[in-house]
């Protein structure tokens, strides 16, 4: 009768633990917790806020991909598999368009914010390590690091004058970290000579290859020598678009 007791108070233990889990999962605010229709419907819902043609451009490429298929089921037989593989195609047409118009919107939405470049960063991949603000002003200048195949790359934001100056000195000590390791210094704005945050991850992606994995284990483990060294970064107190992540963990799940 104990044992009866005991396997029954476990069970019901067991199932207030998924309940509460349930509730967790539902009222969360992290893309993570989230099930997969619940994160595509929330991209959709933050990228109609700054895309108002985002319906025409998703349904669009779903119903197109849809008929395309359908009219190879003109042709070959059995018509009615081609429907099924017209559904699937019109929804994997759809979520493509919506992961390109999603990452549109989130630099739309962040573009001229302080630390905006860490949107860009963030669509870089694994074999870049990213870390953002290793360097700040109370001005609102701002410069983030990314390591990967290209070397080392410092990206400045803010003021021209004063961030280019903040920039340089930058280099200057990241050049002394290990001889061989090509330091590419970037702007990120709309301004004459900088880059755009639409298009900073695809330029530091199209930078030629200089080093490999392995070395970029070594020099990550060497500038954490360098920051250690660093006085601690006066973070500035303009909105920093850590929240960014939501459109894109929406899309990843993460």
């Amino acid at each position: 009768m104990a044992t009866s007791e005991r396997a029954k108070a476990l069970a019901e233990q067991q199932k207030a633990e998924k309940k509460a889990l349930r509730e967790k999962r539902k009222n969360s605010t992290n893309p993570a917790d989230w099930g997969r229709i619940r994160q595509i419907r929330e991209a959709y819902r933050v990228t109609h806020e700054y895309d108002k043609q985002l319906p025409l451009f998703v349904f669009g490429a779903g119903i197109l991909a849809f008929v395309l298929i359908m009219l190879l089921g003109l042709v070959f037989q059995p018509w009615w598999l081609w429907i099924l593989v017209g559904i699937m195609a019109g929804l994997t047409a759809g979520l493509a368009v919506l992961t390109w118009r999603v990452k549109g919107a989130t630099y739309k939405r962040y573009a001229g914010q302080a630390g905006s470049a860490e949107v860009a960063m963030g669509m870089l991949g694994k074999e870049y390590v990213k870390t953002p603000v290793i360097m700040a002003t109370r001005d609102l200048d701002v410069v983030h690091r990314v390591v990967g195949p290209c070397g080392i790359v410092l990206i400045a934001e803010g003021d021209p004058g004063r961030a280019r100056k903040l920039l340089q000195t930058e280099a200057k000590k990241h050049e002394s970290v290990k001889f061989g390791i090509p330091v590419t210094t970037l702007m990120c704005g709309e301004k004459d000579k900088q880059i755009p945050l639409a298009k900073l991850a695809a330029h530091i992606k199209k930078l030629p290859k200089a080093i490999q994995p392995s070395e970029v284990t070594d020099v990550v483990a060497r500038l954490k020598a360098l920051d250690a060294m660093r006085p601690k970064v006066p973070m500035p107190k303009g909105p920093m678009p850590t929240s960014a992540k939501g459109s894109r963990q929406a899309m990843r799940g993460r």
